[in-house]
């Protein structure tokens, strides 16, 4: 029984499916595939990260991350790259999530919350009572006048992010500055579904073997 409550990982950034298999070989639940941002590292082409979408065996998440934040073109994204789960990076309108719906059936909505306060907690259950199907909680800025969406390697106050874990009827997923020797703390303050990790488990950009089974190693015990 243990297993099925273990803390879920995402390993976001990935670049090719050479990534994509070292990311699954150590035990990742998810792959997070970046679109194009205004800022932030980790972006890779639609076609390679359609190549992993393919590559990628059911039950896994493939999350597509977009900054897009109108309907048209977020669904455009999500043709084009065939992820089973989207992750809005930014703020959409309220009834983006009802559409998102009615057009693509059958894809998981995940909108981040950029947590700098306890504002951000009104922010997270509006969204849930939205509709959304996941959380996920970042150290972002999307209040500078070039958004800061993801990737900054900054952890948060991850107080904050255990209200909302404890007040959300869905799963929240923690990002944001995680690596392997913080991550135990993380999951024992927040609490959280799932992690999410980028820059934590790279050097020089790429994928590093030794951080990712470190990490890992912590998660799964």
């Amino acid at each position: 029984m243990e297993s099925q409550f273990r803390t879920r990982v995402k390993i976001c950034c990935i670049s090719s499916l050479d990534e994509a298999k070292l990311a699954l070989r150590y035990g990742a639940d998810a792959l997070g595939l970046v679109g194009r941002m205004p800022s932030g590292p980790g972006v890779v082409a639609d076609e390679i990260a359609a190549q992993v979408v393919r590559a990628t065996p059911p039950p896994l998440a493939t999350f597509m991350l977009t900054s897009e934040d109108n309907v048209a073109d977020i669904v455009a994204h999500q043709q084009r790259v065939g992820a089973n789960t989207i992750q809005l990076v930014d703020a959409v309108p309220t009834d983006t999530y009802a559409q998102l719906r009615d057009q693509l059936p059958a894809v998981k909505l995940v909108q981040v919350i950029h947590v700098l306060d306890e504002r951000n907690v009104d922010e997270a259950l509006k969204a849930v009572a939205d509709g959304v199907d996941a959380l996920l909680l970042d150290s972002g800025n999307p209040n500078l006048a070039v958004k800061l969406l993801g990737g900054t390697g900054r952890v948060h106050n991850w107080q904050v992010s255990r209200q909302i874990v404890e007040q959300s009827s869905v799963p929240v997923f923690l990002a944001g500055g995680l690596n392997p020797e913080n991550v135990r703390q993380a999951i024992d303050v927040v609490q959280p579904f799932g992690l999410d990790i980028c820059s934590g488990v790279r050097t020089d950009g790429q994928l590093d073997k030794r951080k990712l089974e470190a990490f890992m190693k912590v998660v799964l015990g």
